[in-house]
């Protein structure tokens, strides 16, 4: 049985708290025996692995010290793709025990596959990631996270179960029942996407439910971008604290890395599993700590997917431990493959919710249009207003985000204010970007 302790007088609960304070010797020590092992494995079991090792003219013995690694090749989606379904596994079908996928919109699907002892890690991690967001033996886990082939939900799930909480699986959809079972459960913690939890606080204050009022304390949100002005007005939406979490299907689900729900200072990536890089994306050189660039990953126990050096495409920089020996990572806010490049400027749309959440006549429900009429692309901003404003309120806020929008980020930007409830809402991921360029 694991024991779940105290780590400091400000009564921060911690998970596995003896991995989480591991010395920087011995955690880089453990590390590298790890990578070794897991390049090995890769090199023996998986033909896409060999193939590529062999192209960059390195082999497994190549391997003696952690800045080798950075001699090794990269790992791409377009791998997972390319072997599809299973030809990056590295363990025969037998010693399967599930198997998740992407939706697979633009191609074939990601397929990733789970070992039992795979499915314990992860459980594990998920536990010690809830932990640090500030969840307890105990608590009641509201889990909107959608099941199925997606991680979210499922990660979340038996991850609160390893901690010792009851999980209430409700998923995506029905958000009045999901305010109603909120209320009457009495639910401690919230595990959603940051946009529908948005929207989960928004049907509430349409039910005439205040949910700052609820039991929630804390929400744990991610598989999303999100902003800190999102995280505010969660906040004060829900009265709870907005914790982040992080993880992508590839390298395991959610749980690689965590926020402290105690300092919300950048997530603490779980190191005796994964080892972390930051590299520029368009040199792939690796970048020193505290510089931003994308993060590459490499799975240090993942035993049916093991991935080696995986371009995760998120936007990020390296910032040194606090309270854990962990290093963190900064709160993500845009993907270097969502990133819009309108007349030649780089646009997130992050940062287009940021300058709407100052606007106090707006609502953070939004979607960027891109077109090309001719030969240049147009960017419109949708954006609805906030019920408690009128259509005058709401075209004059428009009229300042645009001005907002040219002189912050540099970009002209029409702006449509449209009325509450016009924008479909997410049960998942929100859909940003409305791309209507032509095709080819």
């Amino acid at each position: 049985m694991r024991t779940v302790t105290k780590a400091d007088d400000r009564d921060e609960f911690m998970f596995d708290a003896a991995a989480e304070k591991m010395p920087r010797a011995e955690l880089a020590a453990l590390q590298s025996s790890r990578v070794r092992e897991v390049i090995e494995r890769a090199y023996a079991n998986v033909r896409q692995y060999r193939q590529k090792f062999d192209a960059a003219g390195v082999k497994p013995a190549d391997f003696k010290r952690l800045e080798d690694l950075a001699r090794f090749p990269f790992t791409l989606k377009a791998d997972l793709r390319d072997t599809y379904p299973f030809g990056m596994f590295a363990v025969p079908p037998g010693d399967l025990r599930r198997i998740h996928a992407s939706s697979g919109t633009t191609g074939k699907p990601t397929v990733v596959g789970y070992t039992r002892g795979d499915l314990d890690c992860w459980a594990d991690l998920m536990a010690r990631s809830l932990a640090c967001a500030g969840a307890r033996p105990g608590d009641i886990v509201h889990n909107a996270y959608g099941y199925g082939l997606f991680t979210g939900g499922l990660g979340a799930h038996y991850g609160a179960e390893r901690l010792g909480c009851a999980v209430v699986p409700v998923s995506g959809g029905g958000t009045e029942r999901q305010v109603t079972l909120l209320t009457d459960f009495g639910a401690s913690v919230l595990c959603a996407t940051p946009s529908y939890a948005l929207n989960i606080a928004e049907v509430a204050a349409g039910m005439g439910v205040d949910l700052r009022r609820s039991k929630l304390r804390i929400g744990v949100f991610g598989a999303e971008p999100w902003s800190e002005g999102m995280r505010r007005d969660l906040q004060e939406q829900l009265g709870l604290k907005a914790v982040d979490i992080y993880g992508l299907s590839e390298i395991l689900g959610p749980g690689v890395a965590a926020e402290c729900g105690v300092a919300q200072a950048g997530l603490h990536g779980w190191e005796d599993h994964f080892l972390f890089e930051v590299i520029d994306a368009e040199t792939l050189q690796p970048l020193p700590m505290g510089a931003t660039g994308e993060l590459v990953v490499t799975t240090l126990t993942k035993e049916a997917l093991p991935m080696i050096r995986y371009r995760t495409r998120d936007l990020t920089r390296l910032l040194p431990p606090t309270a854990r020996s962990m290093r963190r990572i900064e709160k993500i806010t845009g993907r270097s493959d969502d990133m819009l490049i309108i007349r030649g400027v780089n646009v997130f749309p992050t940062q287009i919710e940021e300058l709407i959440l100052k606007q106090d006549a707006l609502v953070p429900h939004y979607q960027l249009e891109i077109s090309r009429p001719q030969v240049l692309d147009e960017m419109v901003v949708v954006v609805e207003r906030s019920p408690a404003s009128g259509s005058m309120e709401g075209d004059a806020a428009g009229a300042k985000l645009a001005h907002l929008v040219k002189a912050m980020i540099g970009v002209t930007a029409e702006v449509r204010v449209v009325a509450p409830g016009s924008i479909e809402r997410s049960l998942g991921k929100a859909k940003r970007v409305i791309d209507k360029r032509p095709k080819g």
